[in-house]
């Protein structure tokens, strides 16, 4: 008898042109992944009927629940297609390499199914409805460097065979925590321990009366950019920003070369003054627990700019 295994486990991504529904077969993706969560799950109810011995009667089905993450590389080509999912369809230019630029602030976001496959026993499953809610990642000095991409869905629908076709692949050529860099205000900023950036669309799930249990859709609500940068505190630059109260524009990004980088610049970037704590001999370091705001000149709170060699990120045919 087979049993699953992650090693030969795969994911197919496909936009879809009606929310709920599937593109064709062919239209899809072959997706790297580190790890997955995505799925539905339907809890049961206790029954609370009294009257038939202290034996319980047969609980009920409640709705489902359709959500998860997947944990994907920061890469040059694939990043695209997680970043249209989350900020919508990029401003793209170029002959070769191209420059994919996202924005913030969108409204009607794209949806997309993707197909969980576990062909040893076997077994499909096309999850419809996706939506991106949260994309954050960790910069550090080295390390393997992922991202984790939330998303709420409307449900899925399980299979013995795949509903996804033939796949087509981008090939990964995948960014290193060696090739990052933090700059503010256009300078490198020095001292830099750790970054997380946290960006999140807080979709609200439409939770509506249906017959099979599954939400109407997810509605974008106000976004939010987010993070922490923690530093060896060699300076008072950032403390005295923070102290001021003044926005300052931060630049997260890795480059590989010209034609190959990824960098997501906060236009306006808020500082809380933190503590700073002496905690033995070694180096002190503080940690900046930032927020990012819609800055009046760019008209955006961020943009996101992807430089490859994919000419535009709809699905394959």
């Amino acid at each position: 008898m087979a049993r699953a295994q992650g090693a030969r486990a795969g994911m197919a991504l496909g936009f879809e042109s009606v929310y709920g529904t599937p593109p064709a077969a062919n239209a899809f993706w072959k997706m790297p992944f580190a790890s997955t969560t995505l799925g539905s799950e339907q809890p049961l109810l206790n029954s609370e009927l009294l009257g038939f011995g202290r034996d319980p009667l047969p609980p009920v089905k409640d709705a489902i629940t359709a959500d998860g993450n997947a944990v994907v590389p920061i890469d040059a080509r694939y990043l695209g297609i997680w970043l249209k999912l989350l900020f919508g369809a990029p401003d793209t230019t170029g002959t070769g390499p191209y420059t994919h630029v996202f924005q913030s602030g969108g409204y009607d976001l794209p949806s997309a199914s993707i197909e969980k496959q576990n062909p040893e026993v076997p077994h499909f499953n096309m999850i419809s409805g996706v939506k991106a809610n949260t994309l954050s990642w960790q910069m550090q000095r080295s390390g393997l460097v992922t991202a984790t991409v939330e998303c709420i869905a409307q449900g899925e629908t399980p299979a013995t065979s795949s509903a996804a076709g033939t796949l087509t692949e981008l090939g990964i050529t995948r960014f290193g925590s060696f090739n990052g860099e933090v700059e503010r205000d256009g300078a490198a900023l020095g001292n830099v321990v750790s970054a997380n950036i946290n960006y999140t669309n807080n979709l609200d799930r439409v939770e509506t009366i249906r017959n099979d249990g599954k939400i109407d859709g997810a509605d974008e609500s106000i976004a939010a950019l987010t993070g922490e940068t923690t530093i060896r505190f060699g300076n008072t630059t950032l403390l005295d920003q923070a102290l001021a109260g003044d926005p300052c524009e931060l630049r997260f990004a890795y480059e590989l070369s010209a034609t190959a980088s990824f960098e997501l610049v906060a236009h306006a970037v808020y500082l809380p003054k933190p503590r700073i704590s002496i905690e033995g001999p070694g180096g002190i370091q503080a940690t900046f627990a930032w927020q990012a705001a819609l800055d009046s000149a760019e008209g955006v709170m961020c943009t996101a700019t992807l430089i490859n060699d994919v000419a535009a990120f709809t699905n394959p045919s």
